[in-house]
């Protein structure tokens, strides 16, 4: 028989983060730092608005673009929290989650053959997702010592003739890095000059705990080379809602929405309707789920130098990115012998590409009396692990 599958896509390797969580589930009394999703409720109000959209029958679809007053309501909020703006009607597209959003830009956006620049470690999905749109991932390997901040020197070496889109996905997933506005600065006139376009991720941008997050939409003459990426899924607590936008030039939306069209229709409807009440209203629960996230990542920080595990100070989203190379083994090994000895799950740094070798993700969306149990029982592990190469 013919084989029935698409060679690009049986050589794509599953998602590297989900390997543990099947182990923990079978594990009582077990631990897990291991997902990205925050441990608050979705705010009373925005629920609510969504239990009122239900009980008035808002059961249709919406405008394939998404619902007029959720876009009204998105480019107003871009306005106060990060002075960008763009036309609701025609520079914005809500999607099923921000990870809809990178798929249908890079689709839109490249040919065969084009050249994507991915900063690793990232999020599991920038390298899938430009296969499946037939472009080629370079990866650029971030460095410990810059804090894991991709520099514009670094940027530069790996452009060549076929470079066409560049993501930067700051603040990160895994490792929590920023980027400041110089750095910013510095990225885009490489950018300008090489005349490529910015697939910006931001979906932490509210989740930064030094100073507010700036976009590189809002550099001058980045704003037309930007395809910002933004959900409600970290920020107002709202994963399983499945509901993000983008942001970007008309003609590059046009497009997307093209893709879009045919194989979604459109966002679901009664998510559209709460996010209204929460990007309208919810600009206080937001701030209070970001300072309880700061007190939890100082939290961590006090807690491996007290173990002396090195680890940078992260300023965004909510992972911890701490070293376990004195411990002469691979990621996978100290996270998978972790779990077994003392049932916590964290996350091998090589789930979000190779240069994560020799790191764990650790994220602190989880209850601070969660964190103490399960930091004591790494400081645990970790000590029994000295001890052993002591020899004592």
């Amino acid at each position: 028989m013919r084989n029935p599958l698409n060679s690009r896509i049986v050589d794509i390797e599953p998602s590297g983060i989900r390997k543990f969580f099947d182990i923990v589930s079978e594990m009582t009394d077990a631990i897990s730092l291991g997902v990205g999703e925050p441990d608050f409720d979705t705010p009373w109000r925005v629920r609510d608005e969504a239990i009122y959209s239900l009980e008035q029958g808002r059961t249709f679809y919406t405008s394939n673009a998404g619902l007029k007053e959720l876009k009204v309501e998105i480019a107003k909020y871009l306005v106060r929290r990060f002075e960008l703006e763009y036309d609701p009607y025609e520079e914005m597209l809500i999607t099923v989650g921000g990870s809809e959003a990178i798929d249908i830009a890079l689709r839109a956006m490249l040919e065969p053959g084009d050249e994507v620049l991915i900063p690793q470690p990232s999020f599991v999905c920038y390298v899938p997702c430009t296969i499946m749109a037939n472009g080629t991932p370079v990866t650029i390997d971030l460095k410990e010592e810059n804090d894991f901040r991709l520099t514009a020197k670094e940027l530069e070496e790996h452009i060549t003739d076929k470079t066409k889109v560049i993501i930067l996905p700051f603040p990160n997933n895994p490792t929590g890095a920023v980027l400041e506005k110089e750095e910013l600065e510095a990225i885009a006139k490489v950018v300008i000059d090489h005349d490529l376009f910015v697939l910006s991720d931001e979906i932490y941008s509210e989740l930064t705990y030094l100073d507010k997050h700036v976009s590189i939409a809002s550099i001058p003459g980045m704003r037309e080379r930007t395809v910002l990426i933004n959900g409600f899924s970290k920020s107002h607590a709202m994963t399983g809602w499945r509901l993000g936008y983008a942001c970007a030039p008309k003609i590059i939306i046009e497009q997307m929405l093209k893709i879009h069209q045919y194989a979604i229709m459109c966002a679901p409807t009664t998510s559209q309707y709460a996010a209204v009440t929460a990007i309208r209203d919810c600009d206080r629960e937001v701030s209070d789920m970001r300072e309880e996230y700061n007190d939890r990542r100082r939290y961590l920080m006090h807690r491996f130098k007290e173990m002396g595990v090195k680890c940078f100070e992260p300023f965004g989203a909510f992972y911890m990115f701490p070293s376990i190379k004195e411990f002469g083994m691979t990621s996978d090994e100290f996270a998978t012998r972790l779990l077994k000895t003392k049932k916590v799950a964290v996350v091998p740094g090589t789930a979000f590409g190779a240069c994560g070798e020799g790191f764990l993700r650790i994220s602190y969306a989880y209850s601070l009396s969660n964190l103490k149990e399960a930091l004591d029982r790494i400081e645990e592990f970790i000590n029994e692990l000295r001890a052993e190469q002591s020899g004592s």
